[in-house]
């Protein structure tokens, strides 16, 4: 059993709440609206989630999940999430986020911005090319022919060995695409983006492999 530690309440922090609570760890959550705003989805989730402020989730995180966009100036709890394996959910929204101008540039991909924040985590890019809903719609057991695929994204091994660990748990195979500088292969539009629908692991290497920079 793993205490995950999920730092955004809306649809794939919900989401992924609710799977990895199906799998029998434990969940605190937490959104920017304070965690008494949180009491239904609690209701809904059961007693293996609590509500806890940001700051509260990264400290009882063994592993610990962020599910809100980047922001240039850093809002996370870098203290709290120091050391820790950090998930990151993130996709490059512009109309939504703003411009990232060293994204935009090419220069550094958004996980490399959000590495850069918590310096002593590990962070990993994941879960960003499949829709929330999709967790128990396209899980499947290990071995089962056509199996989902889902990549990663690290500059730490022992972060891609977790989410490894974690993607087989929740029913999908996975594709190592790191380190970060590379996590814009599967940013929406590329090939792997597109395919979120389904794809195997070696389709989704191919598409990894068929990405262009924008």
């Amino acid at each position: 059993m793993t205490i995950f530690g999920i730092i955004g309440a809306g649809e794939v922090g919900s989401q992924l709440a609710r799977a990895v609570i199906a799998h029998g760890h434990q969940v605190v959550i937490a959104n920017s609206r304070g965690p008494e705003t949180l009491a239904s989805l609690i209701d809904e989730l059961g007693p293996s989630a609590r509500a806890a402020t940001a700051a509260g989730a990264a400290e009882a995180g063994e592993l610990v999940i962020i599910a809100v966009p980047l922001m240039l100036v850093n809002n996370m709890p870098t203290a709290q999430l120091a050391g820790k394996i950090v998930l990151d959910t993130n996709n490059y929204v512009p109309w939504r986020d703003g411009a990232y101008p060293a994204v935009d540039s090419g220069e550094k991909t958004e996980h490399e911005l959000r590495q850069e924040q918590p310096p002593t985590s590990k962070v990993a890019k994941a879960f960003t090319h499949i829709q929330a809903p999709r967790l128990f719609h396209l899980a499947r057991p290990a071995g089962t022919p056509g199996r989902h695929a889902l990549s990663v994204s690290s500059d730490h091994p022992e972060a891609v060995d977790r989410v490894t660990e974690l993607y087989d748990e929740l029913g999908f195979d996975t594709v190592d695409n790191s380190p970060l500088d590379q996590a814009w292969r599967t940013a929406p539009g590329q090939p792997a983006w597109n395919a979120h629908l389904g794809q195997t692991r070696e389709e989704l290497a191919a598409n990894i492999a068929h990405a262009e920079p924008r």
